[in-house]
């Protein structure tokens, strides 16, 4: 599809942020997605190429623009050719985190940690930055 416009939901269904349309609706409705810096809940609302879309999407707020509209869902080589991603580079420090989490997991049929363990476990929770 070329010039025009197209539905704001199915768009994101094309772009593949979503599974399907109703979700994709859904997070409209909500009042979670803001085109072009103004809030909007219609689902319908006809997007162009060249807006700019703003929503939450699992932890992180992407800020996408619109780059062409689509004609169908296609693979997501397609899907990713319809978007500039507009996202700030995620900090390095969640990765950090989670790094020192992992030396709490034990494997399965490790028993309970040690008191020597613990105090390891502690000892480094406390080196770490809050």
């Amino acid at each position: 599809m070329t010039g025009g416009s197209l539905r704001l939901d199915k768009w994101l269904w094309f772009a593949r942020f979503v599974k399907t349309r109703s979700l994709a609706t859904k997070l409209v409705i909500d009042g979670r997605m803001r085109v072009n810096g103004v809030p909007t809940q219609k689902a319908h609302y006809a997007i162009k190429v060249g807006d700019v879309l703003t929503f939450p999407l699992g932890p992180h707020i992407r800020v996408i623009k619109v780059v062409a509209l689509g004609s169908r869902r296609g693979p997501a080589t397609e899907a990713q050719s319809l978007y500039e991603d507009l996202d700030p580079p995620r900090p390095p420090v969640a990765q950090q985190a989670t790094d020192a989490r992992s030396f709490e997991q034990r494997e399965a049929g490790a028993g309970r940690p040690t008191k020597r363990d613990g105090r390891k476990i502690a000892q480094l929770k406390s080196s770490e930055p809050s």
